[in-house]
């Protein structure tokens, strides 16, 4: 296990931070540092057809070792890192044999991972856990998942009695910032379909996701001297509270989980003539989704109108654009790809954890590209901040699920297992 550690901390330790603001694919020039390690890593490894475009999107092959038609699958994960918390200077701490107690990441700034707020790390006792030293985040999210995926065809590769198919792998930039799979070409890949290697928690299983869209709504106001504004003022600011007061008050992110959809509100900036407001709409419902989208709608229409005479023209301009959706709709149609996952957790005795995710992946934009793509566990726990940690053991074992998914895959009428009735109780 030790090599996988040290695969993952190679990883880390490079900046690969996305940028929202940049034009660029990638976004941000770092990215190709880690990007071209990889190149010469997969080569090393002794896989095929080892390719990066423009911009910076790397696939490579690892052909069929056996005789018999198998189809072709792949394997996804991204190299870049959150916006939302540094990932300059990572310096990974490694806790061997983990006691259950709290976790001193930084003693000078107090910064504790205890696990009486974080209670996922108590079933993790005995195991290595893999931390930050609390300045940054780690960079579980994705290169675990990265480690993962090198370290299964590093497997495989030397061990040929394990027969599988052709398999395809892609490393993808800027998946934080949501464009992760803009410039995937599916049809290079060439897989039948693919598994994204970027989930959390041991056992994650998903091929469901949100619905997403984001909005953008400006507000128009007047600014008067407030001494004698009575009557003629209009304060953008205050417009924007009462729009925000008009949102349902229990469908934050804060208060909701499983499918329950929100609203959330993530940036503001404004003055006196003019606020400008952010929120991302979010529900695995399509139809709830819309009608959502539709209650932004509703709600700048009843302030313009409220408006209308005073101000002369729209205050309340919004400005709304879908960013995903939910991949079941075209992974249903193939539910065996999801089943055949499953079948390799519960023979490496991983219990599936099948769920929403409450998020979404590039496997979700890579399903309406024409290539379903269920998410698979990688292991991080408290992803893009400074409480981020994945344990050793967790990326092996994702490392393994890879390996037998493969396995399973190549074996003769293996997807009858999605075909048979489940058994009365």
């Amino acid at each position: 296990m030790q090599h996988i550690i040290d695969r993952f901390i190679s990883y880390v330790t490079i900046d690969t931070e996305s940028d929202p603001n940049s034009q660029t694919t990638p976004s941000t020039e770092k990215q190709w540092n880690l990007a071209n390690k990889l190149v010469e890593e997969l080569k090393t490894i002794g896989l095929e057809d080892v390719t990066i475009d423009d911009k910076a999107y790397i696939m490579a092959t690892l052909p069929s070792n056996v005789d018999h038609e198998v189809p072709v699958i792949g394997f996804v994960s991204h190299f870049d890192t959150s916006p939302d918390f540094s990932g300059a200077n990572v310096k990974p701490q490694i806790i061997t044999n983990y006691n259950g107690k709290d976790i001193v990441l930084n003693a000078e700034k107090n910064i504790i991972l205890s696990p009486n707020y974080f209670k996922d790390l108590l079933q993790y006792k005995g195991q290595t856990i893999i931390t930050t030293d609390g300045t940054t985040l780690l960079g579980a999210d994705d290169k675990a998942g990265i480690t993962e995926i090198v370290s299964a065809m590093e497997y495989l590769v030397q061990h040929p009695e394990i027969k599988h198919g052709k398999i395809r792998i892609g490393f993808t930039p800027d998946e934080e910032i949501g464009r992760g799979a803009h410039h995937f070409d599916v049809e290079k890949f060439g897989a039948q379909w693919a598994y994204t290697m970027d989930g959390s928690q041991i056992g994650e299983l998903e091929y469901e996701n949100f619905n997403a869209a984001g909005a953008k709504i400006t507000f128009k106001g007047k600014s008067v001297h407030p001494g004698y504004a009575k009557g003629k003022m209009i304060n953008s600011m205050l417009i924007a509270n009462h729009f925000i007061n008009e949102l349902p008050k229990d469908e934050t992110p804060q208060e909701t989980k499983g499918y329950e959809g929100f609203f959330h509100v993530h940036h503001l900036t404004g003055s006196i003539e003019e606020t400008v407001l952010e929120l991302i709409i979010r529900d695995h419902n399509k139809i709830k989704f819309e009608k959502r989208k539709d209650l932004i709608g509703k709600i700048a229409k009843k302030i313009n109108k409220k408006f209308a005479k005073q101000f002369g023209e729209d205050i309340v301009i919004a400005e709304i654009k879908d960013q995903y959706y939910n991949m079941k709709e075209k992974v249903l149609p193939v539910k065996h790809i999801v089943d055949i996952a499953e079948k390799a957790m519960r023979e490496l005795d991983i219990k599936p954890i099948i769920k929403p995710i409450r998020g979404g992946t590039d496997g979700s934009q890579l399903s309406f590209m024409g290539l379903p793509c269920p998410n698979i566990f990688a292991g991080g726990h408290n992803f893009h901040g400074k409480y981020e940690y994945v344990p050793a053991e967790s990326i092996q074992k994702a490392t393994d699920v890879i390996v037998k998914i493969a396995e399973l895959t190549a074996i003769p009428g293996i997807f009858d297992i999605a075909e048979k009735p489940k058994r009365k109780r």
